[in-house]
């Protein structure tokens, strides 16, 4: 789950990190009430959606008057705001944080994420802030410096200090900087984050150290520990066919190909993806529909895959341990006839019970096309597809 910038600078406030004055706002008059409020010259108006790279779709903007303020609020509540991480369809803007601005001496990155090839959380930080850091992992990755950080004992002071000096600061900064990347995995670790990530986090010609953005996500599964976080989400950045998913326990995420996808296993359902685009097409979705599943949860699975008109055909792919095969032969049919299936059906079974799955699948009145592997189904359902 993800939540917004002004969301985690709240967190951060909460540990003690520097933040600048803000507030949040639906409409350009609340806007320029926020901007009064903080008081200053200068402000910052920022879009508030679940994705990175707003600036580069003009979803934020300095503003040297209360006017300007206005002008850019207005702007930017409403639209449809597209940057690299949101798609061609961009998101909605429905709120803006105004943010007052500060004497920028340096910008910097940094950020707590899991080091899944060793096991644990790293910082990772560059001297080259305010930049995608993919651009700077390519072309300078000798500027950006990774801490590995043992779980027993936390960050150690002298550690947050050594990246300090390899960002090249020096004195009272870097002292309050290694400061602050402890603070940071303590969030990070506290909170049962996926990613927490500040870029920039900035200097300034007074000396402070503060998070000028602030982005993170927390592990879906560890949420029960977090009521408090909880009340950050936001359903209006969530696909409406996800929520309805989660309603029903059903891992689901939308993708953008033609062919609907039931699985029981996150294993298997990559794998499943994986043979469809070997096959020359594309999944329309990772559906996983777990190892409980009865004919509710299946009837329910069906009906939010076809929700997508972009679905030409539907493969199930089940290998029955603790699911077993009848029971989802059942749900298929029952989910079938309830929806009124118009698309092809290519179903693969395998494990407990599949004799009697097949046969409640053969004796039923549906035009079912039976697959007897993984790559036989996928070649099956690609060729449906084509009206083969």
């Amino acid at each position: 789950m993800n939540i917004h910038e002004y969301q985690a600078k709240e967190i951060f406030r909460s540990y003690g990190l520097k933040i600048l004055p803000g507030k949040t706002a639906t409409t350009a008059d609340e806007a320029v009430a926020a901007a009064k409020s903080i008081g200053g010259d200068i402000w910052v108006v920022k879009a508030q959606i679940h994705a990175g790279g707003r600036g580069k779709g003009g979803g934020v903007k300095l503003a040297k008057s209360l006017d300007e303020v206005k002008e850019h609020a207005s702007n930017i509540i409403g639209m449809d705001l597209v940057t690299p991480q949101t798609g061609p369809e961009g998101k909605k803007v429905n709120l803006v944080y105004i943010e007052s601005g500060c004497n920028i001496e340096k910008e910097y990155y940094v950020s707590a994420l899991l080091d899944r090839a060793k096991g644990r959380v790293m910082i990772m930080a560059s001297s080259e802030g305010g930049m995608d850091i993919e651009e700077v992992a390519e072309k300078t990755p000798e500027l950006i410096h990774y801490l590995d950080v043992d779980p027993n004992t936390g960050i150690i002071p002298f550690q947050a200090r050594q990246l300090a000096f390899k960002l090249g600061m020096k004195g009272k900064v870097a002292v309050k900087a290694a400061g602050f990347f402890e603070k940071l995995y303590k969030i990070y670790d506290d909170k049962d984050c996926a990613l927490v990530e500040i870029n920039p986090l900035v200097v300034t010609k007074e000396g402070d150290v503060i998070a000028l953005d602030a982005k993170m996500g927390f592990d879906s599964n560890a949420l029960y520990r977090h009521p408090e976080i909880m009340e950050y989400r936001d359903l209006s950045e969530e696909d409406p066919t996800e929520i309805e998913a989660s309603k029903f326990d059903l891992a689901f995420i939308k993708l953008d190909g033609n062919i609907g996808c039931l699985v029981n296993g996150a294993g298997l359902a990559m794998a499943t993806l994986d043979i469809i685009k070997m096959n020359g097409s594309s999944p329309a979705n990772f559906l996983d529909v777990g190892g409980g599943a009865n004919k509710e949860k299946v009837t329910a699975a069906f009906k939010i895959i076809l929700k997508d008109p972009n679905v030409k055909a539907i493969l199930v792919n089940i290998f029955g341990g603790i699911m077993r095969c009848d029971i989802i032969a059942e749900g298929v049919i029952a989910a079938a006839k309830e929806v009124g299936l118009t698309v092809p059906l290519v179903v693969r079974l395998e494990g407990t019970n599949v004799e009697l799955g097949k046969k409640i699948l053969d004796e039923s009145d549906l035009n079912i096309i039976s697959a007897g592997d993984l790559n036989d189904a996928a070649k099956k359902v690609v060729d449906a597809t084509k009206g083969a």
